[in-house]
């Protein structure tokens, strides 16, 4: 009997996954860690399973008769020290992977997780595929650009102020991006199609239609609020500060700061000669619409 497993159900790549397999008439597990989410799912027809990502007993259950398993991650940015705990759960996925040997995985990687320097949150995501690789099943890495949705965290100082501030230097060099949903649908497809591959993991690179830069971006946020909103640089010195002053751990933070050095250095992209690149249609207005803050207060 064919059956997906998916994991971060209730998460946006996750749900996007859900989507397309359930339209495609294909029987999927949800993994959930909060009951109180599996409703909707359950309303698409989904089996639904309970574990804890730190769990490895309850997720090698999870993935029992499995056809194919979609992983991803979570990452605690709230927590003191999130790289540990990042590397503590894929730990605990691989020993689930290995109790349960489903025949394929498919992980959701990060742009920039082949670079052997330290590209700060990405290098976590290099721990996990280089960890997924000693596991003894069929592995695809699906490496996603940065999301689009995560620009919508500047909306309400973008609406208050005009102003957008950017971590992206210079503000006129454009860089990869993706929709979340993009993501999901991508990873769909490949679990919908079983090519062989051989031993090695499979690399897909996953990226929108085209790149954007900064300035696209607040043009783009401003068109959403009907206001006039323009990028900033913000300051290197200040970056430390102000992500931590939005709610992220110092170690967390700390990641976010070294991802964005080597951001700007234009390191972070797919990798040469490795993998396909595949491209989602969903352009950055259309990704940010649900987040417009009319949409947002109208639904229930």
């Amino acid at each position: 009997m064919i059956m997906f497993v998916i994991f971060g159900a209730t998460g946006k790549v996750g749900k996007a996954t859900i989507t397309r397999l359930r339209a495609e008439g294909s029987p999927v597990r949800a993994v959930l860690r909060n009951p109180a989410k599996a409703a909707p799912l359950a309303a698409l027809g989904c089996e639904i399973a309970m574990a804890e990502v730190g769990d490895a007993d309850a997720m090698a259950v999870a993935m029992r008769d499995a056809t194919a398993v979609q992983l991803i991650c979570p990452i605690e940015p709230r927590t003191a020290d999130a790289s540990r705990h990042m590397l503590q759960s894929i730990e605990r996925m691989a020993e689930a992977i290995d109790a349960a040997r489903p025949p394929r995985v498919l992980a959701i990687s990060d742009y920039g997780a082949h670079l052997t320097i330290d590209p700060g949150i990405t290098s976590l995501f290099r721990a996990m595929e280089e960890r997924f690789r000693q596991c003894s099943t069929r592995m695809v890495f699906l490496r996603s650009a940065e999301h689009m949705e995560n620009w919508a965290r500047y909306l309400k100082i973008a609406g208050e102020t005009g102003i957008m501030p950017s971590m992206h230097l210079p503000l006129s060099r454009p860089f990869p991006t993706v929709s979340a949903a993009d993501i999901g649908d991508m990873a769909a497809n490949l679990l919908l199609v079983d090519e062989d591959h051989g031993p090695l993991p499979r690399i897909i690179h996953g990226e929108g239609p085209r790149e954007y830069t900064a300035l696209e971006i607040a043009a783009a946020l401003g068109r959403l609020l009907t206001r006039s909103v323009v990028a900033r640089e913000l300051p290197r010195a200040d970056w430390l500060a102000t992500l931590m002053r939005a709610g992220l751990s110092h170690n967390y933070a700390d990641l976010i700061v070294r991802l964005g050095d080597v951001h700007n250095r234009g390191l972070i992209g797919a990798e040469a000669g490795v993998g396909e690149i595949r491209r989602g249609s969903t352009e950055l207005s259309t990704a940010l619409e649900p987040f417009r803050p009319d949409v947002r207060q109208s639904v229930p």
